[in-house]
């Protein structure tokens, strides 16, 4: 069968497919008692109705914006990262650390520290993985899952054994000094006339998100180790024939993929909390698989996968505020999305491929 147009496969698949998951979603709502439209207005007034709401679903498309690429970086080479979380995990403690125990006299050179400081930790705790698949063959899924747990285990003894201050109960570092707060959205957008909700956890990491679309799309499509990333993930042989190093290649894409995951932590330890707290991943390391999935691990698809996970997360929150339906169903509305973007994608793509093939013959 002829295959689709590159805009119908990056488009026309994706939209249907969400399409599918959200009438889905609407039959599982209406099978609880409650409707469907009434729920679906509240999610879009809730995260796009308001400023306040704006902010919040931004800060959370900034997390998987990050995830989203590390996730994407591993797809093209071949194989799967599922450390984001972890990488995530380690990549706070990087900045953490920087913030904690460095004095900054302004907010952008603590900024420029801790982007340094979050990739170079998310990038150290992806390398073994990476070299263990490299070198020995280790099935990265498995060793990056497993460093998840070692990681988040790591990070409860850091807080609880070294970072946490005296008397507190809390297992979470002490708050980060006021030269380390980054500019809010909201403070950035009043500085220059425009109204915006204040208190909203969006920050300056968003336009450090853009940049990473920017340039991962560069590196990827723009670079030699881009090409070899890309040939690597089509074809190892071929790669390995062309005198590509599949040891060199996987070790760069994964570093690349653990960097993007740890500098994830500046935006959510950095920009919001002001502190590292246990847990301060929230999930996004695996929502990043979804992201990349439904972005065809393109940036600019990626970023718009991002968005929408941010619009289900602060959606399904006001969901649960103001009507009787669980929050535990949202995870139901991702996880029919995570469905039918990614695990039944080629039965959407079979009819539409059936409906382009049908206009051609027809023309």
């Amino acid at each position: 069968m002829n295959r689709l147009p590159p805009w119908a496969d990056a488009v026309i698949v994706p939209l249907v497919s969400l399409l599918i998951a959200f009438l889905v979603s609407g039959v599982v709502i209406l099978a609880i008692g409650e409707s469907p439209v009434e729920a679906m207005t509240i999610m879009v007034k809730g995260a796009l109705g308001s400023t306040y709401g704006w902010g919040h679903t931004l800060y959370y498309a900034t997390n998987f914006v990050f995830t989203g690429l590390a996730v994407a970086i591993a797809f093209h080479a071949g194989f799967f990262n599922i450390g984001g979380e972890g990488q995530a995990l380690l990549g706070g403690l990087g900045v953490a650390l920087v913030c904690l125990f460095i004095p900054w006299p302004h907010w952008s050179l603590a900024l420029a520290a801790a982007v340094v400081a979050g990739a170079a930790f998310g990038a150290a705790w992806a390398a073994i993985p990476a070299w263990l698949r490299a070198t020995r063959g280790s099935h990265e899924v498995i060793t990056t899952i497993m460093f998840n747990f070692i990681a988040a285990s790591l990070l409860v003894y850091v807080l609880v054994h070294v970072l946490r201050p005296q008397g507190s109960m809390d297992p979470a570092s002490r708050r980060f000094p006021p030269d380390t707060r980054l500019p809010r959205l909201g403070e950035m957008a009043e500085a220059v006339g425009i109204p915006f909700a204040k208190g909203t956890p969006a920050n300056i990491s968003l336009f450090l998100a853009i940049g990473a679309c920017v340039l991962v799309w560069f590196i990827i499509w723009r670079t030699r180790l881009g090409y070899q990333i890309r040939a690597l993930g089509k074809k190892e042989k071929a790669a390995v024939y062309a005198g590509i190093s599949p040891v060199r290649v996987t070790m760069y894409a994964m570093l690349i993929s653990g960097a993007l995951a740890g500098l994830m932590a500046v935006n959510s330890t950095m920009g919001e909390a002001n502190r590292l707290v246990n847990g301060a991943a929230e999930g996004a390391g695996f929502i990043g698989i979804a992201v990349a999935l439904m972005g065809r691990s393109h940036p600019f698809g990626v970023a718009l996968a991002a968005l929408l996970f941010g619009f289900l997360y602060q959606g399904g929150g006001e969901l649960s505020l103001e009507t009787s339906i669980p929050r535990d169903l949202i995870i139901v509305i991702q996880a029919l999305v995570i469905l039918f973007t990614g695990a039944l994608d080629n039965m959407v793509r079979w009819p539409v491929q059936r409906l382009f093939a049908g206009l051609r013959k027809g023309d």
